[in-house]
Order: structure tokens, then C-alpha cells, then sequence
């Protein structure tokens, strides 16, 4: 009997390479929560996965409206995947809201789950819906099932001394079991994850617990799913140890271990501001460390106690987004002027000013380079994936150190959030990073260069190595505050120099595929996933199209220039108004394509892959 049971449930169970599911519901569903949850279990489990959270800006939006839709997109395959999918195959719909706002990037012929409980008169009236959309056939071509999730949940829970509300929001964890069952993960993680979240409250415990069997059994006993769906694990990951990482958390990890292998102390002045704030929260748990994070009253009092570190032989940090680094502007000047190492981490987001806080946006390049008063130059690199966010981190301190000088590190909403499978390193395999403070005495001068025009950097209080800095020009070699016009001059040229100096000491850009050809597609940050996944679709299409990605964005690798130019046409997406098309076109003086997206989410693969067919067929 159990063999016959075995072999039917194996009969229902269709192997796919790959999914893509959308949780959607009101802000206070929980779909932050479930999303990670369904992320954590697969990256466990063994999948390549890639992930999109999408909540709105508003604290609490109000609830069932459009405005207030909280959702989380993710991709898990057994291959190799580089996006978090342009369309769902899966839409789980909370209430009528959600599946307004996204039914448009669900596939045709995908699933919808709704919680048919929510779709009564007043939500879909808040949702700006006439009638029922259940009912209206505006969802045919669509799979729909109507589960009672909300009813079920109450209705599981009603013993338990927990009120209306309180139950209601135990709703979530019906839906994440529901989908465990669908794509047959395991529950174990999550049962794990109720216990400690809620250990304080044993009766949130045993009702989470209970929702999430619950719905876990709905699917394995509703006549309504026909099947499971199985993604086996993915078998291209190198031998190694993995954990699911987002970018803000792989970044922080990229500072801790810069500043343990520098050997110095790490000091992050920060403001909070979405989307760089869980930088701030990751870093002030890390004492244990080392680690100094300062809350400070405003960004300016954050990039300034910043560096004050620094100058003190610390490891100055300050993190903030677009509206943050146009408060730190003049602040910047100041450690260009005083050439202290400083690392200025900026998420982008959706702007000008307030703007967009909760999406994304590439829009601070032309600030993060140009955006200060005078010739003022800084180093800029930037991330190109969430697991890139720990490599880039660790470089920021590395130029920051080696040239005296500030890096910024541009990141994104996107990559900030987003999360993938991240090998975990071996500290001892991370490159040398080798800080030397001034302590000779003879022949001192506060601004002697070495050979790559760095100055010393002193400790205040080194026994013969007094010395001033600040924000006015100095002398060239005595540091004095000097006004001399031939002396101004040089010092800013030194300056200049110094910045592009650090080409010599950069990687070249490589290019992925053909060197030369009659397409290049040019990207830089966040890109990288959409680029690639629309290259290698093109691949294996046939088509000839090479990819190459900046990371270090100022200066520029020195062999930019030969690489543009030995194909007959770059195409570069980029999430603003065309930024790097404008640096590369003045600085190579090359007519590239410029294709551009301010919608406040990343490129669609297939975008990118529609608008290389059209050049490849011009």
C-alpha cells in the first residue's frame, strides 16, 4: 500500500529547471518575512537563487491600497542564474491590491494563489477594482486558485489565547506552507526559525507553527493542486562552503575583514537612511570586533566624526544614499584636501531628493565623480552583484589606505536587498593589506609623497611628527597653508595625479567572449545580472555579443579605451539618464549607444536582450 501511495505521489511531482515566485501582500502581511524564509530554505537546500524584495516607502501604507503592496520576487534553479526573473511563474496575491500591482509581470499561463478571503467589496474598492477580477475573466490564460487563507488560519488558531488581530497576522506562514508543499522544500529551517524568533512567546510559537503545517497539508490534501514541482539542486557551485548573503550584509563582512587584516580599528559615523541603514545595524553588533559605529545627529556630524577617525589612525567609514551624499559633499572636499584614507559606501536609490526611497536607481555616478566644489578628485569603484559587495568593500580599503585618499564605493537598492548563494572565504586567502603609519622622525614633512603620491599617514601625537592639516590649500611638502597661485596649481595637479595613479594598480577590464566584434554591451554595477542573462540567452541563440563590466569607475582601468574601440558598437544599460554614456563619450570620444531605465527597478533581461537583437539586425 505505502508503495502505491509512493508511486502516485511520485507521478504527481513535475521536474522544472527553474522558478520564479512572487509573494505580494499589504505592507503588514508579512511578505518581507516569508519571502526570506522560502530564500533561506532553498539556499539551503542547494539552489542558485536570486532575489527581489520590493516594499513601499510609507512606514504603513493604508492597508489594501495600491500604495501600500510589500512584495518579494525570487529565482531558484539547478543552473546557473543571474537575475531574480523577469517574469513570475507564480504569483501568490494576498489581497486585491497585490494582484493589481502585480499581475502585469506575471507570465501568461502562471499561477496565481489568492487569499480569497480579502476580496470582498471594500479592498477592492481600495484596489480601484469595479468588480471582482476573480469573476470578470480579465484572468483568463491564468491558472487561478482561490485558497481561504485568512479563514483557515483563524480557524486553526481559535483555541489559543490569541486575539483577532494577533491570529490574523499568523496568515503568512499559511501561505509559505502552501508553497513549501508546491515546491516540495523541506520545513525544517523554518520551524527552527519560529522557535527562536518567538521564544518569548510560546503561544506565537505554537501558532506560526501551526499555520505553517497547515498550510503545508492544504496542498498535499486539496484536490485543487494536481501536482508538485521539484527544482533539484544546483551542481555548478565550485566545492566550498555557502550561505545566502544580500549585498548590505556582504559588504559589512568586507569591512570587518579589511579592518582585521589591516590591522586597524574600524570607525563607521553614520546617519540612518534607506537603503544603507543595515549597515549601520550589522556593524554595531559586531563589538566583539572591534568595531565603533557612532549614530550620528546628522550626515554631516557622520562623515565628519568619520574623519576624525582617520586622522586618529583608524579606519574612517560613513555610509548614506544619494540625499546623504549631497549633505557630505563639502565634508569630502575636506579629506581630499587633508588626504586622509576614508571610505564613503553610498545605496543608491530612486531620486532627486527624497524621491524613491525604497527603489532603486544608478543615478549618483556623475555625483559620487564630479560632485564637489573645485578640482576635487576621489577614487570610485563599484559593486556589481550582492556577493561582489564584500569584494568591493574590502578593495575600497585598500585604495583608501595605499593612496591617502577617499574611495567611494557605489551600491545599489537592488544589490543592497537582493541576495544570492555567496562562497564563503578563507580569511587567510584574502589579499595582503599592508598599512605602515609614519614613526621616523628625520626628514618629516606632513606632505611628502611616495611613489604612488600618497602622503604619510602620522598618529597624532607620534613623539617629532607634530603636524597641522585642514581644509585650506597647503604647501606642497610643509603642509603650511599657502595661497601662492603657482602652488595651488601644483597641489591640485598632485592631487589629480595621485587618483590616476591607482589604474596602475587596478585590474584590466576583461572582456566575456569575443575580443573584437561588432557589439560590445558595456555595464557597470548592478547591471551585471540582467547583462549577462540577456548575453547568454543571445549565446545560445547563435548571436556574437561580447559583455564587459566596469567595477572601478574612477579611474577607469587603463585599457578602457582599447577595448571600446575594437568593436563597432557599445550598447550600455544603465538605471539613469545615460551617466557613463556621457563620461565615456567625453572621455574616449566614442558614440555609444546609450539605453536607459528610471522606473525604479532593475532591467528585465529580455529588455536588454530585445534591444541587442535590434542593433545585431540594423
Amino acid at each position: 500500500m505505502a508503495e502505491e501511495i509512493l508511486e502516485k505521489k511520485l507521478k504527481n511531482k513535475k521536474e522544472v529547471n527553474s522558478v520564479t515566485v512572487r509573494f505580494a501582500g499589504d505592507s503588514g502581511d508579512g511578505m518581507q518575512i516569508t519571502g526570506s524564509q522560502f530564500t533561506d530554505t532553498t539556499a539551503i537546500f542547494g539552489n542558485d537563487l536570486g532575489t527581489l524584495p520590493d516594499f513601499p516607502a510609507e512606514i504603513r501604507a493604508p492597508v489594501g491600497t495600491t500604495y501600500g503592496v510589500s512584495g518579494f520576487q525570487l529565482q531558484f534553479s539547478n543552473k546557473d542564474i543571474f537575475t531574480p526573473g523577469d517574469e513570475a511563474d507564480v504569483l501568490i496575491a494576498m489581497n486585491p491590491a497585490a494582484l493589481k500591482v502585480n499581475i502585469k509581470d506575471l507570465k501568461k499561463g502562471g499561477m496565481i494563489i489568492v487569499n480569497i478571503d480579502s476580496f470582498e467589496k471594500k479592498n477592492l474598492e481600495l484596489a480601484g477594482y469595479q468588480g471582482t477580477p476573480l469573476e470578470d475573466n480579465s484572468l483568463d490564460g491564468y491558472y487561478v486558485y482561490k485558497v481561504n487563507i485568512t479563514k483557515s488560519t483563524l480557524e486553526i488558531l481559535k483555541d489559543l489565547p490569541l486575539g483577532t488581530k494577533a491570529a490574523n497576522k499568523c496568515k503568512n506562514f499559511y501561505a509559505l506552507g502552501l508553497m513549501y508543499w508546491l515546491y516540495d522544500r523541506p520545513l525544517d529551517l523554518t520551524l527552527n526559525w519560529i522557535k527562536e524568533k518567538f521564544a518569548k512567546t510560546p503561544d506565537l510559537v505554537e501558532a506560526n507553527t501551526r499555520a505553517l503545517m497547515a498550510g503545508y497539508n492544504f496542498g498535499d490534501t486539496a484536490e485543487m493542486f494536481n501536482e508538485q514541482y521539484e527544482v533539484r539542486k544546483a551542481d555548478h557551485f565550485p566545492e566550498g562552503t555557502y550561505r545566502n548573503i544580500n549585498g548590505n550584509e556582504a559588504l559589512s563582512i568586507g569591512l570587518i575583514c579589511a579592518s582585521y587584516k589591516s590591522g586597524l580599528k574600524m570607525f563607521l559615523g553614520s546617519y540612518p537612511i534607506t537603503p544603507a541603514s543595515d549597515i549601520l545595524h550589522n556593524l554595531s553588533k559586531q563589538k566583539k570586533y572591534g568595531i565603533i559605529t557612532f549614530q550620528a545627529e546628522d550626515e554631516i556630524a557622520a562623515i565628519t566624526s568619520a574623519i576624525g577617525a582617520s586622522f586618529t589612525g583608524a579606519l574612517g567609514v560613513t555610509t548614506t544614499s544619494g540625499p546623504g551624499m549631497a549633505l557630505k559633499t563639502e565634508a569630502i572636499g575636506l579629506a581630499v584636501m587633508t588626504e586622509l584614507p576614508l571610505v564613503i559606501i553610498d545605496i543608491q536609490r530612486g531620486g532627486p531628493s527624497t524621491g524613491l526611497p525604497t527603489k532603486t536607481e544608478q543615478a549618483d555616478l556623475l555625483q559620487a565623480i564630479y560632485g564637489r566644489n573645485g578640482e576635487c578628485p576621489v577614487a570610485v569603484i563599484a559593486a556589481s552583484t550582492p556577493s561582489d559587495c564584500f569584494d568591493m568593500a574590502y578593495e575600497a580599503v585598500r585604495l583608501a589606505t595605499k593612496f591617502m585618499t577617499p574611495v567611494i564605493m557605489l551600491s545599489d537598492g537592488y544589490l543592497a536587498n537582493g541576495s544570492e548563494p555567496w562562497k564563503i572565504k578563507s580569511f587567510d586567502d584574502l589579499p595582503p593589506l599592508e598599512v605602515k603609519f609614519r614613526t621616523e622622525t628625520e626628514g618629516f614633512a606632513p606632505y611628502l609623497r611616495d611613489e604612488n603620491l600618497a602622503r604619510p599617514w602620522v598618529k597624532p601625537g607620534t613623539k617629532g611628527l607634530e603636524h597641522r592639516i585642514g581644509g585650506l590649500e597647503k604647501q606642497n611638502i610643509t603642509g603650511n597653508v599657502n595661497y601662492e597661485p603657482d602652488n595651488h596649481e601644483l597641489m591640485v595637479k598632485l592631487r589629480a595625479q595621485k587618483i590616476k595613479n591607482i589604474e596602475n594598480h587596478i585590474p584590466e577590464l576583461e572582456v566575456e567572449g569575443e575580443k573584437t566584434g561588432k557589439l560590445l554591451v558595456l555595464g557597470w554595477g548592478s547591471t551585471y545580472g540582467s547583462i549577462t542573462a540577456a548575453i547568454e540567452n543571445q549565446k545560445a541563440k547563435g548571436s556574437k555579443v561580447s559583455h564587459a563590466h566596469l567595477r572601478y569607475m574612477n579611474p577607469m582601468p587603463k585599457n578602457t579605451e582599447e577595448v571600446l574601440k575594437s568593436f563597432d558598437k557599445v550598447l550600455i544599460p544603465e538605471m539613469n539618464l545615460g551617466q557613463l554614456s556621457k563620461i565615456i563619450k567625453s572621455e574616449f570620444l566614442i558614440d555609444v549607444i546609450s539605453m536607459t531605465k528610471v522606473k525604479g527597478s532593475p532591467f528585465k533581461s529580455k529588455e536588454i536582450e530585445a534591444k541587442i537583437e535590434e542593433i545585431l539586425n540594423s
